[in-house]
Parts: C-alpha cells; structure tokens; sequence
C-alpha cells in the first residue's frame, strides 16, 4: 500500500507558478513511478507529467512542456510538480499517482495509487 498526500494548490493570477507536492507513506516510495495528473469540471482525467523510480527519464503532455517541472526526492518520499506561466486552462484538480512500472505512464490506467487531490485556479 502507499499514501499519497497532495499539496500546494491554490488560488493565482495567470503568468504566476505553483509548486505542488506530493508525500508519500507506506512501502518504498523509490521502486514506484510517479506522475501528475489533472482533471477540470466536466473533463476527464488527463497526464500531466511522470517520472521514473530515479528521475532519470521524465514525461510532459504537449499543453506543460515547457512549463511545468516534475522532479522527486527519494529521501523524502516526495514528488514535486513546479508550475511556471500558468494559465486559466490550466484550473483543475490535480493528482498525483503510483506506477509499479515505467511503462505507460502517460496512461492513468498503469497506476495503482492515487491521492486525493489538490485544487490549482488560475485567473486571468
């Protein structure tokens, strides 16, 4: 079993960034993939962004590339997601996920955990 525990959402004008994490809790944090992903009123659940159980290999929808950051630290059990120049379009929930495996990350299918959440509003 892991935990996964999201925070740092918030309320910002459009151009600002965010920096959201995730903790993890419960077996070892370094054997899982990890990724993002996001959901607005009505839309489904999108990828926004994976990495792999070193950070070696990372992963970005085409709409954050460019923008948003992922990164871990294994040494605390934790994944980050740094959001630059944000938009209005980017106002969602956003979750973070656990992956056993590097493949498919792009698809929320391959994840076994999920968090609950974090809200990301951005104004224009």
């Amino acid at each position: 079993q892991v935990q996964l525990v999201e925070s740092g959402g918030g309320l910002v004008q459009a151009a600002s960034s965010l920096r959201l994490s995730c903790a993890a809790s419960g077996r070892s944090f370094s054997s899982y993939c990890m990724g993002w992903f996001r959901q607005a009123p009505g839309a489904e659940r999108e990828f926004v962004a994976a990495i792999t159980w070193s950070g070696i290999k990372t992963y970005y929808a085409d709409s954050v590339k460019g923008r948003f950051t992922i990164s871990r630290d294994n040494a605390k059990n934790t994944v980050y997601l740094q959001m630059n120049s944000l938009k209005p379009e980017d106002t969602a929930v956003y979750y973070c996920a656990a992956a056993p495996s590097g493949y498919g990350l792009q698809s929320k299918e391959v994840y076994g955990y999920w968090g609950q959440g974090t809200q990301v509003t951005v104004s224009s």
